[in-house]
């Protein structure tokens, strides 16, 4: 007889932002106009620009198998290493850059200029530039998607934590494992996806624009919103990493994760127990500690640390985990991180050999090309 599967096989993409860092300095430079010319004659559209002029995105097509996904990532990366030499800089995934001058210079075009004259605080008032790893998950209805958002929102803190690489800002340690997510909380809308109905989204983006709360609908910045232009659920709480792995794990959790989860929605299943001030406590829990945090288990009501929080979420998600084949890769990607730790701890420890931002800047830049 047949299997009969019992989770729809979800796609997964990801958007990796990187910084753009001097070979001499280790500051980030505005070099984007140039990395990104040479960067498209190979990768088309899977290249663009990003707020500032010193950082670049690469992103992945959406994927349904693990390692077809990985060798999109070590692509991409691979290629802007290249533009981003032949323009004398190099690509460094950190969650915040490590060495920086203000003020940033703002990308062209008229969508970046009107974001900065309309949210000075969030593009000019923040330490850093800050760059992330968003995750795409389809395909989705809008109605689904907002669904899926709801029910995702007490494990996010969990993928959050196994992503933390942004100890240093602007040569200061900030003395928590993601300073990304605090200067992130300068842009509006920047928190917890509401646990909303899938109707009421679409009323409350509009009075969002309306209002001019923000300046469109791309610029809601929940951690889980429907992407505005692909039918999928984008997740945005992992600071991009310098091991690719790293990010691959995020990326395949948060798939099987969703997997699960949209069987839940479809049967109607309520959303989780808890309050909002339990996930926002739980996402700053993850932003200072990583998985040192604590974390409220959303079925048992307990407090756990992140860490213990990793392997609740493992064994929430193994039944799509079997289906996908990924049981193993996944045990191998965890046990990369457990054994060096995270991204966050990772440059820490760079740091304290010599006390130079220099060196973990050098070593963020290694390990992004090591693919």
């Amino acid at each position: 007889m047949a299997h009969q599967h019992r989770f729809e096989k979800l796609t997964v993409g990801v958007e990796e932002e990187f910084l753009l860092v001097d070979p001499t300095t280790r500051s980030t430079v505005p070099r984007c106009p140039e990395v990104l010319k040479v960067g498209a004659d190979r990768l088309g559209d899977r290249v663009s620009s990003e707020l500032y002029e010193t950082q670049i995105e690469a992103h992945t097509r959406p994927m349904a198998e693990a390692l077809e996904l990985r060798a999109d990532l070590a692509e991409g990366r691979r290629v802007l290493a290249e533009a981003a030499a032949r323009n004398d800089c190099l690509i460094v995934a950190s969650g915040s850059a490590v060495l920086t001058g203000k003020p940033f210079p703002i990308s062209e075009g008229a969508r970046y200029e009107e974001i900065a004259r309309r949210y000075p605080d969030a593009v000019f008032g923040v330490d850093s530039e800050s760059s992330g790893c968003h995750v795409h998950v389809g395909s989705l209805d809008r109605h689904e998607a907002v669904l899926l958002a709801s029910h995702l929102r007490p494990w996010l803190p969990v993928l959050q934590a196994l992503a933390v690489n942004s100890p240093f800002a602007a040569g200061v340690f900030r003395r928590c494992a993601s300073w990304r997510h605090h200067d992130q909380q300068a842009w509006p809308t920047m928190g917890p996806t509401p646990p909303l109905a899938g109707d009421w989204y679409e009323a409350l983006a509009e009075d969002l624009v309306a209002s001019g709360a923000v300046l469109d609908r791309r610029m809601i910045y929940w951690y889980a919103r429907p992407s505005e232009h692909q039918p999928t659920l984008e997740v945005r709480i992992a600071d991009v990493n310098a091991d690719v792995d790293a990010d691959l794990l995020v990326a395949l959790l948060i798939r099987a994760l969703a997997m699960v989860l949209l069987e839940e929605v479809r049967a109607g299943l309520p959303g989780p127990a808890g309050t909002g001030e339990d996930v926002d406590e739980a996402h700053e829990q993850a932003a200072a500690l990583g998985l040192a945090g604590v974390w409220n288990d959303p079925r048992t009501g307990r407090p756990l640390p992140l860490s213990g929080a990793v392997w609740a979420l493992v064994e929430k998600v193994t039944p799509a985990l079997e289906e996908l084949g990924e049981v193993a890769l996944i045990d191998t990607l965890l046990a990369n991180v457990t054994c060096g730790g995270t991204g966050a701890q990772r440059q820490r420890a760079v740091y304290r050999r010599r006390r130079a931002f220099t060196d973990v800047v050098d070593d963020l830049a290694a390990r992004t090309v090591r693919v």
